[in-house]
């Protein structure tokens, strides 16, 4: 195994039976492994893999310390490394978020396709948080006023306590994952998802599951960040079971696979993505790129893969609070079964 942190490279060779020149990395959050608040062509990568290995990413809860003791955290209850980013990094932004890397996959050009596996995601922290603040969340107007609320998680039962007599299961996710944008865009807020995924908030992208993304720059330039143990779909409030998890994800460059959008799939499911600030926009994005996967996977006609998107498909409200809207088109894989 490799762990990188910023400031030493230990070499640790993990032998994967058929596989054994693939390797893994941990890559920690630290002031010299993350991008704070952007997504940007240009940016460095903190770390270069081949196609075909395997991170495991040690990611920040989005908050920061003053903000988590003021809710009621006690201070020896935030990390270290959140503090030294806090200390250490003056220049941040224009969103809000702790990515780690960027990372760097050789071989990886624009016009391929990234295929990320999600083996593991587990929460790294015994709480989570969730908070609304004025001008911000589904009904601001309603809530004028900001609160954050301190959650305990039994990591053992895989429960978050949210108040007596309420247990909550743990779905952890990452609510960002993504690549650079197109080099034209320049560097963007990690606030809005968009083409080159993001904070997608998409709370079936738990572990067992793959997701595919556009590359637009050379080596992709992944990034991850903003956990979550768990969301309902909306996240309406503009937060979720906001936390720090542990992820392990391996990366394969697909030359042979076209993606122009975001996409996904569960081990019973596929799912296409729209981003819009229009939810309706967003939808049709939804909605065309499912029916783009059947024509093309799938070999339907675009009239049958139409029909069928309405016969068995769910168009689900990903997330309604990030600038642009999501939506998600979910087909059931159970309707493809041959006799």
């Amino acid at each position: 195994m490799h762990r990188w942190t910023g400031s030493a490279l230990v070499l640790f060779l993990l032998v994967i039976p058929g596989l054994s020149q693939n390797r893994t990395y941990t890559l920690d959050a630290t002031p010299k492994t993350v991008a704070w608040g952007y997504y940007d062509a240009a940016a460095q990568p903190v770390l270069r893999i081949q196609s075909g290995d395997t991170v495991i990413f040690n990611t920040l809860i989005t908050n920061s310390p003053s903000g988590l003791e003021k809710a009621g955290l006690p201070p020896d209850q935030v990390q270290q490394n959140l503090r030294d980013i806090y200390k250490e990094i003056t220049t941040h932004g224009p969103g809000g978020h702790i990515l780690n890397g960027p990372v760097y996959i050789e071989g990886a050009q624009p016009g391929d396709t990234l295929e990320i596996r999600i083996e593991k995601i587990d929460p790294a922290i015994p709480y989570a948080y969730n908070g609304f603040r004025f001008g911000a969340g589904f009904l601001t107007q309603d809530f004028t006023y900001s609160k954050t609320k301190i959650i305990p998680l039994d990591r053992q039962r895989m429960l978050a306590d949210f108040a007596p007599g309420i247990e909550i299961p743990l779905r952890p996710f990452f609510g960002s994952m993504g690549v650079a944008p197109p080099e034209s865009y320049g560097r963007i807020s990690s606030a809005p998802p968009g083409i080159h995924g993001g904070n997608m908030d998409n709370k079936e992208l738990v572990a067992g599951t793959i997701l595919y993304l556009p590359i637009h720059v050379p080596g992709a330039l992944f990034e991850i960040g903003d956990g979550h143990a768990g969301q309902g779909n909306g996240e309406v409030d503009i937060t979720a079971l906001e936390t720090s998890l542990s992820g392990t994800l391996q990366f394969i460059v697909r030359k042979d696979v076209k993606v122009k959008y975001p996409r996904a799939e569960t081990p019973t499911q596929y799912i296409s993505m729209g981003f819009d600030d229009d939810l309706s926009e967003a939808t049709r994005m939804a909605v065309r790129q499912m029916i783009d996967f059947l024509v093309d996977e799938k070999h339907l006609s675009r009239d049958d893969a139409y029909m069928l998107t309405s016969v068995t498909g769910d168009v689900d409200i990903t997330e309604l609070v990030d600038g642009n809207k999501g939506v998600h088109v979910m087909m059931p894989k159970a309707v493809f079964a041959r006799k």
